[in-house]
C-alpha cells in the first residue's frame, strides 16, 4: 500500500469523528425509546440507568469510512485483511449486543473469541515468535486476539475510560505504523482515533451512554488484529513488545483483576469494582482524575513502544524488563488497596475512618429541656 496523503488521513479521522459524534445521539435516543439501558447493581459505578448503545454507533462509523476509503482507493493486497478485520469484528459486537440485551453464558463467548482468533490465524495475521512452530504461533494468536479483547471489555468499567485508552493506543498504532511503513495499520488505527474519540463526547464523566459489550469487544479485537499487522519478517526492530507496550495499560489492569480475584477466591468472570480505576477512587482519587491517571500511564507506555520500534531487540527488552519492574511494584500497591467487601483491612480502615469523625453533638451546648410542642404531622400518607 503506497503512503497515504496527510489529506487521506485528515480526512479518515474527521469523517470517523463526525459520524460518530452524529450517530451516538441517534443511538441514545433509540436506546431510551426501546429501554435499553444498563440498571445500577452490585459491581458498577453508575446509581442511575444508562443507554448502552454508544458500541452501534462506533461500529457503524468505523465501517462506513473504512468501506468508504477501501472503496476510493482499492488496494489487492490488504482487501482479505479488511474483510476479516470488519467480518470478524462486526460478529463480536452483534455478540456484545446480544449479551447486553440477555446475558449470554461465559464459555459460549469466549468460545466465539476463539473461533475468531483461529480465523484470524488461519487468514494469515499471526505472531511471529521467532524459533517457534506454527503450533505456538497459533495458541499465541489466538491467547492474544481473546486477551485484548477482553481487556477492553473488563476496562469498560467507568466513564470514558475504555474509549479514552482504545484512542490513545489506537493513535499510538498509527504512529508506529507511519514510521514503519505500515499503512494499512495506520489508516485502520486513525479511524479507531476518529470513533473513539467522537464517542467520548458523550461518554465522558458524567456519560450520558456506554458503549456497552458490543462496543468495548469491537475495539478490542481491532486493536488486537492491528497490533498483530504490526509484525513483520522482514523488520527485527518491531518485536512483539511493541504491541505489548502500547497496549500495556489494558493488560496491567486485566492481569491486576485476574489475579486479585484469584487470591481472593472469586471468579475472573464474575464483574466487581476491583479494577485499577476503582482502586483509585477508593484511595481518594475523583473519577475524573483516575481515569486521567490511566491515559498518563497510556500514552507513556504507548510513547516507550514507538520508541521500542526503532531500538534494537537487546535495548528494548531491556527497556521492557524495567516497565515491568514498575507495573509488578504498582500491581502489587494497588493490590492492596482493600476494595473487596469481606477485606479485613477494609473494615479496620472504615472503623479508623469513624473513629476519626467528630462527634455531631457539641459537648460546649448547655443543656436544653425540650418544649411541650405537639407531635409532628404524620406526612406518611
Amino acid at each position: 500500500m503506497n503512503s497515504p496523503s496527510a489529506w487521506e488521513y485528515a480526512g479518515v479521522l474527521i469523517c470517523c469523528i463526525g459520524f460518530t459524534v452524529f450517530l451516538t445521539p441517534l443511538a441514545l435516543r433509540l436506546a431510551r425509546r426501546r429501554n435499553l439501558v444498563d440498571m445500577p447493581g452490585p459491581g458498577k459505578s453508575h446509581t442511575e440507568a444508562v443507554p448502552y448503545l454508544g458500541g452501534v454507533a462506533i461500529v457503524v462509523a468505523f465501517s462506513l469510512v473504512i468501506l468508504a476509503a477501501g472503496l476510493l482507493r482499492p488496494n489487492g493486497a490488504n482487501t482479505k485483511a479488511l474483510i476479516v478485520t470488519l467480518g470478524l469484528g462486526v460478529g463480536l459486537a452483534v455478540l456484545g449486543l446480544v449479551d447486553d440485551l440477555r446475558r449470554l453464558p461465559v464459555w459460549f463467548r469466549i468460545a466465539v473469541e476463539v473461533g475468531a482468533g483461529v480465523v484470524v490465524y488461519a487468514t494469515g495475521t499471526r505472531a511471529h515468535l521467532a524459533g517457534a512452530g506454527f503450533g505456538l504461533d497459533a495458541v499465541v494468536t489466538v491467547a492474544w486476539v481473546v486477551g485484548i479483547t477482553n481487556a477492553f471489555n473488563l476496562l469498560d468499567n467507568m466513564d470514558g475510560l475504555s474509549a479514552g485508552v482504545a484512542a490513545i493506543a489506537s493513535f499510538w498504532l498509527f504512529v508506529v505504523g507511519v514510521v514503519n511503513g505500515q499503512y494499512f495499520v495506520a489508516v485502520l488505527s486513525l479511524a479507531l482515533v476518529g470513533c473513539a474519540a467522537g464517542f467520548l463526547r458523550h461518554n465522558h464523566f458524567p456519560a450520558r451512554i456506554y458503549m456497552g459489550d458490543a462496543g468495548s469487544l469491537y475495539l478490542g479485537f481491532v486493536l488486537s488484529v492491528l497490533a498483530l499487522h504490526l509484525r513483520s519478517y522482514q523488520s527485527l526492530r518491531l518485536t512483539f513488545l511493541v504491541p505489548v507496550m502500547v497496549l500495556a495499560v489494558p493488560i496491567f489492569d486485566t492481569s491486576l483483576v485476574v489475579v486479585a480475584r484469584a487470591l481472593n477466591h472469586r471468579s475472573p468472570f464474575h464483574g466487581d469494582r476491583d479494577h485499577t480505576s476503582h482502586r483509585l477512587v477508593f484511595v481518594g482519587l475523583p473519577v475524573p482524575g483516575a481515569v486521567a491517571l490511566i491515559y498518563a500511564f497510556t500514552m507513556a507506555t504507548g510513547w516507550l513502544g514507538v520508541i521500542m520500534s526503532q531500538l534494537s531487540r537487546g535495548t528494548s527488552f531491556l527497556l521492557a524488563g524495567w516497565v515491568g519492574s514498575i507495573a509488578l511494584f504498582l500491581g502489587v500497591m494497588l493490590g492492596m488497596v482493600p476494595v473487596y467487601e469481606t477485606s479485613r483491612r477494609r473494615h479496620y480502615m472504615l472503623q479508623e475512618v469513624k473513629s476519626h469523625e467528630p462527634d455531631p453533638t457539641p459537648h460546649s451546648a448547655p443543656e436544653m429541656t425540650p418544649r411541650a410542642d405537639p407531635a409532628p404531622e404524620d406526612r406518611s400518607a
